[in-house]
C-alpha cells in the first residue's frame, strides 16, 4: 500500500452520476496533497473479488455506494462501530494492512445537523424520521447516539417495525397514517426518502403541526431545497438541506485515506451548487 501517489476509488454500479471526485479533488488541490480518487464501475458478480484485490489494484482504500453497501459490511475484516449499527460500510481503508470498514453518513448527517441547528441534541429531544432505508438507519444511529429519542414512520410500516427492532429502547415504529399524531410531539423532522427528489412523488406531510421551534432536515439534495424545505423556511422553522450530509461524509473518508480532515467551506459548497443546478438545467 505504499504508493508514490496515493489512489483512492469510488465502487458502485453505476458510479458515473457521482459527485465525489469533484469533492475530493477540490480537497487534494486546496489543500496541495499528491493524490487521485477515480470512478469504478463494478458490476455486483465481480465486487467481491474487486474488493478482496483493492490494495492489488493500487488503491489504499475507497467509497462504496449502490449496490454494494451491505456486501462490502459482509467482506471486510474490521468495522467500526457506526458501520455495526447501520448494518453497511461506505468507506473502506487500510489499518495494518487489514481492510476495515466504516459508515460515514452517520458523521455527514450529525455533523451537518451541528453547523446548521446548534442545540438540535439538547436533552429531551424527540426526532421523527421518515423512511426505513439505509439512510434511516444511519440518521437514527446518530439521534440515537446523541441522547435523541426517535419515532420511525414508513409507508410499510413493517419495515420501520423491524428498523425499530433492531435499534431497540428509543426508538417506536409507526406508518405514515400516524404522521397527525407524531408531528405535534417532533423537535426535529428528518425526511430519509426519496420522496420530494426530482423525479419522484411529492412528500406530503402538513407542517402545521409541527410545534414552532421544530427543525425540520431532509436527506435529499436534488433539488437542493426540497418543497418540504422551502414551506418550512416559509413557516420560520430552521431548515438543514441534505447537500451538508453529502460534503461531510466526504470529509470522513478523506482523513482516513490522506490523513488530513478537510473543512467543508462556502467554496466547496458553491462548487457542487453550481453543479446541481447545471444537470437539474440539463433535465429540464
Amino acid at each position: 500500500m505504499s504508493l508514490s501517489v496515493p489512489r483512492v476509488c469510488l465502487m458502485g454500479h453505476p458510479v458515473a452520476h457521482s459527485r465525489s471526485p469533484m469533492i475530493h479533488g477540490h480537497w487534494l488541490s486546496t489543500l496541495g496533497i499528491v493524490g487521485e480518487y477515480r470512478l469504478e464501475d463494478v458490476e455486483p458478480a465481480r465486487f467481491p473479488s474487486f474488493l478482496a484485490h483493492l490494495g492489488a489494484h493500487g488503491y489504499v482504500g475507497g467509497n462504496v455506494t449502490v449496490p454494494h453497501k451491505e456486501a462490502a459490511f459482509d467482506l471486510v475484516a474490521r468495522r467500526h462501530r457506526a458501520a455495526e449499527a447501520v448494518g453497511a460500510v461506505n468507506t473502506v481503508w487500510f489499518e495494518d494492512g487489514v481492510l476495515v470498514g466504516g459508515n460515514s453518513d452517520v458523521h455527514g448527517f450529525v455533523t451537518s445537523l451541528d453547523e446548521h441547528a446548534r442545540g438540535w441534541d439538547a436533552p429531551g429531544r424527540h426526532a421523527l424520521v421518515l423512511g426505513a432505508g439505509g439512510a434511516a438507519r444511519a440518521a437514527t444511529y446518530g439521534l440515537l447516539h446523541r441522547g435523541v429519542t426517535v419515532s420511525l414512520a414508513n409507508r410499510t410500516r413493517g419495515r420501520a417495525e423491524h428498523l425499530a427492532e433492531h435499534f431497540g429502547a428509543g426508538v417506536d415504529a409507526h406508518g405514515f397514517d400516524a404522521l397527525p399524531q407524531l408531528l405535534p410531539k417532533a423537535d426535529l423532522l428528518v425526511n430519509c426518502t426519496v420522496l420530494g427528489m426530482i423525479g419522484e412523488p411529492r412528500l406530503d406531510v402538513d407542517l402545521a403541526l409541527l410545534a414552532p421551534h421544530a427543525i425540520v432536515c431532509d436527506a435529499v439534495y436534488v433539488p437542493l431545497e426540497t418543497e418540504l424545505l422551502a414551506a418550512a423556511a416559509r413557516r420560520g422553522h430552521r431548515t438543514v438541506d441534505g447537500l451538508g450530509m453529502l460534503l461531510h461524509q466526504a470529509g470522513y473518508g478523506f482523513e482516513k485515506w490522506f490523513g488530513v480532515r478537510p473543512k467543508v467551506t462556502r467554496e466547496l459548497r458553491e462548487l457542487v451548487e453550481a453543479d446541481l443546478h447545471a444537470r437539474i438545467r440539463q433535465r429540464a
